[in-house]
Parts: C-alpha cells; structure tokens; sequence
C-alpha cells in the first residue's frame, strides 16, 4: 500500500512563496493498492496534478469524498480522467437527507459556478453513498464512520493485509473538552482510528488559535496529538494546514508537535506534518 499527499491545505488554496515547501493545494491523497487499484482521499485542488500523472486510459478510480465543503471537491472539476470517455470513477461520500450525494455536487459542477454540467462529464462516473459497513474495493477492506465536523463528514479506514490508513482531514473531537477525560465511547472518530498503521489527521490550529475558533470543526495541536496518542496509530501524519500558515511557521510547529508527542511517549520518527507530494510506503 503506498500513500501520496497531492494537498495538504485546508480551507482555501494558499500558493506563493511562503507555502512553496509544505504545498498550497487543498486536500488529496492517493492510495494505491497492491494490484494498483487507485483509491483518491478528497477532490480538493490537490486532485489536479494527480490527474496529469493518469495519462492514457486510466484504470477504475475510486473517490473518497469525506464531506462536501468545497476544499474537498474543488478539483472534480480540473481531474483529467473525468473527461476521457474509457474512464470509470465512482463516487463515494456522505449520506444526506437533504439531497442524493450526486445532486449535492452538482451544484457546484454546474452553472454559474462551472461551464459543464455532471452529466456532461464524457467518463462513466456514478455516484455512491458510503455504506455503514465495511465494502471492497480491490484488495482492500473500506470504513467510513461519522466523525465531528459541521455538516454530514466521514472519516474513512483503508486496511489491506494487515496494514490499514484512517483519514479524518477535518475533525473536532474535543470541541472544547479534554480529550484526555473522555472514555473512548464519547470520542469522535476513536473506533475508526484505533491501532491504524498510519493516521493521517486535522491539526489546523496551534493551541493559541483555537479557542477563537470553537466549533469550526478543526482540531488544535493538543487534540490532534491527544487523539492520535489515545488511539494508538503506529504512524501520524498532521493534515490540513491552516492557509494562514507559512512554511516557516510550520516548520516551528512541527518541532513543537514532535516534542509534545514524545512527551506523550511516541517516538518522534512516528509524527510528521504532511508535505504535498509526500511518498509512504506502508508495506
């Protein structure tokens, strides 16, 4: 199973000079399966430069949307195989009793906001609401579960073999309480995320900004470490940098996160902040 970070911002893209090291675009990760089946993490603007690496007929692609906001679709429309007719995508996202999930996206892929509609699109795209069990994809066993952001969001667990990626890019678990007090039950997320070989994780927020944004559906540093630590994932990767945040300023932070997470007691070659283009290879 080998992981790529196409974007690891959140929020908004934030290119230019300060955000040239730890990348600009918004959330996409790839995930490719030991048959090579191709599972995409979010459609944020990350999705671009992956879809130029597809070239030629592109095999089945597997879209994970975690929740709708628009840091997370707003590549769907910039993915090249979506516009080669021998494509097949399908869909996955949140269940919603507002609208199907096909209907919820195409009213961004659609007048005035797009020049095409969905059912424009010339690849064979369908749209599927995330089960409540586990389903298959290839050789891989998928999760999805609730987690604690605004608006229906998923979280979703990749496991094939005895190695599994959990990916929560948007996630508030304490909402303002310690996480440390909590029993696993009342923890958002908990369950999804326990003993996974690689987490990758919201820490949009230093300790010092967040209480000016409780409820926004983010996590601090403290909870973000927290979490990882109470659920016990071999591997951490922090996600969803703020678009506020430089290169500079994140690699502060990074060094503020290790030591923390070896204060908890994990080994520090175990945390990293996510870099656009990132390889891990999970074995």
């Amino acid at each position: 199973m080998r992981i790529k970070v196409w974007g690891a911002r959140g929020s908004v893209p934030s290119p230019g000079p300060e955000t040239t090291r730890y990348g600009g675009n918004t959330s996409c990760v790839q995930v490719t399966l030991s048959d090579g089946t191709i599972v995409v993490m979010d459609a944020g603007t990350g999705i671009r430069n992956l879809g130029l690496t597809l070239a030629g007929p592109a095999p089945r692609v597997n879209i994970l949307l975690t929740h709708l906001h628009l840091d997370h679709i707003q590549g769907l429309m910039f993915f090249a195989p979506a516009f080669r007719p021998q494509t097949e995508i399908v869909i996955w996202g949140p269940k919603s009793s507002e609208a199907s999930l096909e209907s919820r996206i195409a009213r961004y892929i659609s007048a005035p906001l797009s020049p095409v509609e969905v059912r424009e699109l010339p690849c064979d795209v369908s749209f599927r609401e995330a089960p409540a069990t586990e389903w298959e994809i290839g050789p891989a066993h998928l999760r999805a579960a609730s987690v604690t952001h605004r608006g229906p969001t998923l979280g979703y667990r990749l496991t094939e073999g005895d190695r599994s990626v959990c990916y929560i890019p948007d996630h508030e678990p304490g909402l303002g309480a310690s996480l440390h007090d909590l029993t696993p039950e009342w923890i958002s997320g908990y369950d999804l995320a326990h003993d996974a070989s690689l987490l990758i994780h919201d820490c949009q927020y230093s300790d010092d900004e967040y209480p000016d944004h409780v409820g926004w559906g983010h996590s601090p540093l403290r909870d973000a470490l927290t979490f990882a630590h109470r659920v016990e994932s071999e591997r951490v990767l922090l996600f969803h940098h703020d678009p506020l945040h430089s290169d500079d300023f994140l690699d502060a932070f990074a060094g503020t996160a290790t030591e923390r997470w070896c204060e908890l007691g994990g080994a520090a070659e175990r945390l990293e902040l996510a870099v656009e283009r990132r390889e891990i290879d999970l074995g």
